[in-house]
């Protein structure tokens, strides 16, 4: 029997193709590459703090601090402007939902104190009135709610509303909301439109007018 002919490889040519690198070689070696240019690139995108930033940072102020920085600023009683009496525009139907939407608020925002509920309800009737708000009730009261942040009244859009409290409060809340909608005024927070409790400093005080406080809410309007 005839034996095969044997080839021979030059020990240099089985050096190069030692060394030749697969596809799968360069593949894995280019999505390395890629991978750490992305990571270098997103860190130096991310905003490192500096001591600068650091010192320009407000410190959240505690309740007393609050408390004694809303008590600094003066009521300007001088400058109150008198409500009119609300006048509503609607049917018996629009009259129940505009009282259960001024209810809620003021029970709500003020608990089951009468004259916190009343001033709530003030506030609100004023906005009905003043340029940049709803035009009506419910509207004004609810305005924001479909966002988590940005609500103008907080238990609109902080579940609030999940937790529906049941006390004598609510009859107080609908019997001041009805009395407020034939016209009656709660005189001594005038034209108010905004409103925060006196253990909180928000960004917009200074912007504003203070014009009266009742029980722990601080009332104001504008200049």
């Amino acid at each position: 029997m005839a034996k095969r002919p044997v080839r021979y490889v030059s020990s240099r040519r089985r050096k190069r193709s030692g060394l030749r690198p697969s596809s799968e070689h360069w593949l894995l070696l280019l999505g390395a590459v890629v991978a750490f240019a992305v990571v270098i690139g997103w860190l130096t995108d991310v905003p490192w703090p500096t001591e600068t930033t650091t010192r320009n940072r407000k410190p959240r102020l505690t309740m007393a601090q609050a408390r004694a920085s809303n008590a600094l600023v003066p009521v300007a009683t001088a400058k109150r402007r008198a409500a009119t009496p609300f006048r509503f525009r609607g049917g018996p139907a629009a009259r129940l939902q505009a009282t259960e939407c001024l209810a809620t608020v003021a029970l709500y925002e003020a608990g089951d104190d009468r004259d916190a509920q009343r001033a709530v309800i003030q506030v609100v009737l004023n906005r009905v009135g003043a340029a940049g708000f709803p035009k009506t009730v419910c509207g004004v009261v609810y305005q924001g709610a479909n966002r988590t942040t940005g609500c103008q009244f907080s238990f609109s859009c902080d579940g609030s509303r999940t937790r529906r409290p049941e006390h004598d409060g609510w009859e107080q809340a609908r019997r001041a909301a009805r009395r407020a909608l034939r016209g009656y005024v709660y005189a001594p927070v005038g034209r108010a439109t905004h409103y925060h409790t006196d253990w909180m400093v928000p960004y917009w005080r200074s912007s504003l007018v203070k014009v009266a406080t009742v029980e722990s809410h601080i009332f104001y309007q504008r200049r």
